[in-house]
């Protein structure tokens, strides 16, 4: 069996065959010169179905996930919206009640007039079953979840699923390839925001999903891609591709030093809470070492106090940066109520933390000098 650390670096790159570049070229063209009798040489007829960059992003996401077949969209919401459109109105879909809020507002704001949603918390299986119906089609699973870090089930999950006809999605931007593989834990589709871990430095816009099967769903979700051309740009499958030649190694990095940062975190006077997978005082501590190889980069801490004192311990942060997204290099920090707003699930007084690449540290002494 070929490594990950292999996949990463050898699927969907070869030799460029016109010049023998080791780094494959950038196709910007947006459409392709026909044969005398029509055909196309390269199977190429225009780049919102087709283009080379592409067709290499998609062949190592699928050969990451160990999937039969993958597709890359513009941006994680373009490939939630993908699943979401190859649906029939009227069908149903359960969703996490703790989950990235593009998820929810997608469901509700964009198809609440064609779909039925429920949300509930996916770390109870007796929940989500309670929440099926016979117009179930997709149960969306994200674990670890966003902001709360909550851990579902993903094989007990699709199990369920399965057994009434539903497919089961995976959000996997969080745990990646390298630490969580939910299609060889029974899940339909696995889905990425590639503009975290996978492109790991902040400078790109993506997504994917990747299928273990080759069924109608998935066929519907090809043919929206094209159809309505959600792709990404030849140089963003390009960026992409660089970045996961290095993820397994950066991943170790990511999780090595969130480690370090949720046990001195989970030991200072100054927090009330710190929810990591690794910690052993995490909820589902057994189901995430059951189904991840390590605790993520992703964390969150609770301020003992409100939302001004928390605010404030921000403020005094010199090296992590305050800002949204996650999977860089560098060390990101984020009040998500205040980016939510009212209607925000997230306490008032957490932090959602992405833990760079930086020394631990000096992480851990900035962390430390902020919180006083």
């Amino acid at each position: 069996m070929t490594h990950l650390e292999t996949i990463a670096i050898h699927a969907g790159h070869q030799p460029d065959p016109a010049t023998g570049a080791v780094t494959p070229p950038i196709h910007l063209s947006t459409t392709y010169e026909r044969e005398a009798d029509g055909s196309y040489r390269a199977g190429l007829i225009y780049s919102r179905y087709d283009n080379p960059n592409r067709a290499s992003l998609e062949q190592c996401l699928a050969a990451l996930e160990n999937g039969v077949g993958a597709a890359a969209f513009s941006s994680g919401s373009a490939a939630t919206l993908a699943v979401l459109q190859a649906l029939e109105p009227g069908a149903h879909v359960i969703a996490p009640d703790d989950a990235y809020f593009g998820t929810a507002k997608l469901l509700r704001d964009v198809f609440g007039k064609t779909l039925e949603a429920s949300f509930v918390d996916m770390s109870d299986l007796g929940t989500v079953e309670a929440a099926l119906r016979k117009n179930t089609k997709v149960v969306w699973v994200e674990t670890p979840s966003n902001p709360l870090v909550r851990v579902s089930d993903i094989g007990a999950i699709a199990a369920l699923a399965r057994s009434r006809g539903a497919a089961t999605v995976v959000d996997n931007t969080w745990a990646t390839p390298v630490l969580q593989r939910p299609l060889e834990l029974g899940a339909s589709l696995s889905m990425h925001s590639t503009t975290k871990y996978l492109g790991g430095h902040s400078d790109i816009l993506g997504g994917a999903l990747i299928t273990r099967e080759d069924d109608e769903l998935w066929q519907r979700i090809r043919m929206i891609q094209g159809a309505g051309g959600i792709v990404p740009s030849p140089f963003e499958c390009w960026l992409a591709m660089r970045g996961i030649r290095t993820l397994p190694w950066r991943m170790r990095g990511h999780c090595e030093n969130a480690a370090k940062v949720a046990h001195f975190l989970e030991a200072h006077r100054g927090i009330e809470a710190v929810h990591w997978p690794g910690l052993a005082s995490h909820h589902a501590h057994h189901v995430a070492m059951r189904q991840m190889s390590a605790g993520g980069g992703m964390l969150s801490m609770q301020v003992v106090g409100g939302a001004a004192e928390t605010l404030a311990m921000t403020g005094r942060l010199k090296l992590i940066t305050r800002a949204t997204s996650l999977g860089g290099t560098e060390s990101l920090i984020e009040h998500r109520y205040s980016v939510e707003g009212a209607g925000s699930r997230a306490p008032e007084n957490l932090l959602r933390m992405s833990v760079g690449l930086e020394h631990a540290d000096d992480i851990i002494a900035d962390l430390e000098q902020a919180l006083g």
